[in-house]
């Protein structure tokens, strides 16, 4: 006869049965292969193809569409494609000069000795994005002069505050004991910087680089102002000639343009987050 604290027909007490089924039934932790954050086909395919249909779309249409005299000259002799590569070059110098002056400014701005400086910048920073894009480029014109120069200033100053807030912020949200561990293993400064901070406020930055990229695109139309060119050329003809189809085609370009390039750097912000920081979907 078993006694009560045995499980019958055994010398093993009972509750080691029960410790024992309680951790075969416990759940195994993710291996890492399934933790992986992976980019899905639908990820890949479905805003592409969506782009393709739009763009096709509006081909057929201007095939059958009854063109006059001044809508042919004002999409003829490449002028389409060079207004596009215009916007592209502004979309893309713009953008290299804001990380080049955001990122660096905003580690700046979060170390001990340039902290009190941060209420400044910030300031600066909002004055440039609450400027109305086109008071602020006819400012620049003024002072310029007319030409590419001051639309990409313009861009860039008008761009520079996501990026610049997101990074002090992904800074400041670090663990300050994940900082002081990796101060206590003997760490540099620099060392802990580019191998603990920005690592951990990846995710962050990039968001505010994705939130640039955007408004860089859609700021360019307007550099056609100051004489900077852009698909704002096919937009303000189709306005000031009442010509749809110029002002359709610009507008179109313009939202697949910003859409294609909200699309790449939404996958570069998968591809680029720290493999650490990926959770389970």
């Amino acid at each position: 006869m078993s006694t009560s604290g045995r499980g019958p027909g055994t010398d093993e007490p009972a509750y080691e049965d029960a410790d024992r089924d309680e951790f075969e039934h416990e759940p195994a932790p993710p291996s890492p292969a399934a933790t992986r954050r992976r980019v899905g086909w639908r990820k890949l395919t479905f805003l592409p193809a969506l782009l393709v249909a739009v763009l096709l779309a509006t081909w057929l249409w201007f095939r059958q569409a009854d063109l006059d005299a001044l809508s042919r000259n004002a999409l003829s002799d490449g002028q389409v494609t060079k207004a596009l590569w215009q916007h592209v070059q502004l979309t893309v110098i713009s953008t290299f000069f804001v990380l080049i002056i955001a990122i660096p400014l905003g580690i700046l701005l979060t170390r001990r000795m340039f902290r009190k400086a941060t209420p400044v910048a910030m300031a600066f920073a909002n004055m440039g994005q609450a400027t109305p894009a086109i008071g602020l480029l006819a400012l620049l014109v003024i002072w310029l002069g007319i030409g590419r120069r001051a639309a990409l200033i313009g861009i860039i100053v008008y761009a520079v505050l996501p990026v610049l807030s997101n990074t002090i912020a992904g800074l400041k949200a670090n663990d300050p004991t994940l900082l002081e561990a990796a101060r206590g293993i003997g760490m540099s400064p620099l060392g802990v910087l580019t191998r603990v901070e920005l690592p951990l406020a990846v995710p962050l930055i990039l968001a505010g680089v994705r939130t640039a990229l955007v408004l860089n695109v859609g700021t360019a139309t307007l550099a056609v102002f100051g004489g900077g060119g852009g698909l704002g050329v096919l937009i303000t003809t189709g306005i000031t000639s009442q010509r749809m189809p110029v002002l359709v085609l610009g507008s179109i370009l313009t939202v697949a343009l910003a859409l294609l390039v909200d699309w790449l750097a939404s996958l570069a912000e998968l591809l680029m987050r720290p493999r650490g920081l990926e959770v389970r979907t």
